[in-house]
């Protein structure tokens, strides 16, 4: 499984209900191949004023990547399988995966892929990528309900969408 991991400046991207890209966070980013994305506060300043720095804030894994783009976005909207999302009220990083927080906090490292790190990497990613409940679908519902932490999300306003064909081929 390939796995997204970045340093977060500030919440409400992803939305509430697991919507990544509704404020165009991460930008071409979101057009990378993956199938999971781990969201960590960062350590800078911006960060630290939503509270959510050195946290684990949100968790996507069986990424669904639209063929649309919001007009004037610089990447595709993403939707998950399961999704949590915690922002300023989640773990410590360093508390549940001390090796991740060691690779993206000792040097400058604003994104990664889980394919370039070691082993003992990826089990820490594999363990964070469980916390994530299944999320709730339009038009039914799941078993369990969408994980809704952290500081009340302001809703996702979406613009017109046009279609946009991916430099990727998706």
């Amino acid at each position: 499984m390939r796995v997204l991991i970045y340093k977060r400046t500030h919440p409400f991207d992803p939305s509430a209900d697991g919507v990544f890209g509704c404020q165009d966070c991460m930008g071409a980013v979101r057009w990378r191949r993956f199938d999971a994305v781990v969201g960590v506060g960062g350590i800078s300043a911006e960060p630290r004023s939503w509270g959510i720095d050195r946290r684990l804030n949100w968790v996507g894994v069986g990424a669904h990547v639209s063929r649309t783009v919001p007009g004037g976005a610089r990447g595709p909207l993403v939707t998950f399988d399961r999704f949590g999302l915690w922002e300023g009220r989640g773990p410590i990083l360093e508390s549940i995966a001390p090796g991740l927080a060691r690779h993206m906090y000792s040097v400058h490292r604003r994104v990664v892929m889980s394919d370039t790190l070691p082993p003992s990497l990826q089990r820490e990613i594999q363990s964070i990528l469980s916390l994530a409940a299944p999320a709730a679908r339009r038009g039914g519902t799941s078993s369990r309900p969408l994980m809704r932490f952290g500081c009340g999300q302001r809703p996702c306003r979406l613009p017109k969408v046009h279609v946009v064909r991916n430099r990727c081929g998706r």
